[in-house]
């Protein structure tokens, strides 16, 4: 069994910074919101999400992350499964993803990131003001979160098998449960 608590605690313990916290939180959020839709195990899959760059602010290289987590998380007595899921998300791991886990923290992490991005030049700086289009249009701007990989969000869509609007909808709505903490609700 996942204690979210003591995730939670574990990210607290390795991020300081708040922008990392709460990208952490949006994948969270689209993560439990697939997990419910797949009929999965939510508390797994939310600690999966919270936890995929708990190491990124220490060891940010590609040399480092996510190994230096996944170690970490193997001493904390974290499983084989949660590990996996946190290594396949980087395409340079070379760790294939298999499981409907590891394919659905693909798909929603570059997504949360780039979602918050288009929230914030929103006018009310709220995911409100956000839809499957603008998403779309921004995606088009290449010198709008030029770090985000766009090729990223569409290859983990595609691995989801489902649609590319459908899934950024999706991810949209599971935000803005939580749109408070990410300080991107309207005000």
């Amino acid at each position: 069994m996942i204690d979210r608590n003591a995730a939670w605690c574990l990210l607290t313990e390795f991020t300081g910074s708040e922008s990392l916290r709460k990208h952490a939180l949006a994948v969270e959020a689209c993560m439990r919101a697939y997990a419910r839709k797949f009929s999965a195990d939510e508390e797994l899959w939310g600690a999966v999400g919270l936890l995929h760059d708990f190491d990124y602010e220490k060891y940010p290289s590609a040399q480092e992350h996510p190994y230096k987590g996944s170690e970490i998380l193997k001493e904390r007595g974290y499983s084989e499964e949660v590990r996996r899921a946190i290594l396949s998300h980087a395409d340079y791991t070379g760790l294939d993803r298999e499981s409907p886990l590891e394919k659905t923290l693909f798909a929603c992490d570059e997504l949360a990131g780039f979602i918050t991005a288009v929230a914030l030049v929103k006018p009310g700086k709220s995911l409100a003001e956000v839809d499957a289009k603008s998403v779309r249009r921004k995606m088009k701007d290449k010198a709008f979160a030029r770090s985000v990989s766009r090729d990223d969000i569409v290859a983990g869509a595609k691995e989801l098998g489902v649609e590319l609007d459908d899934h950024i909808a999706f991810a949209i709505e599971a935000m803005k449960t939580i749109a408070d903490k990410l300080g991107l609700d309207s005000k």
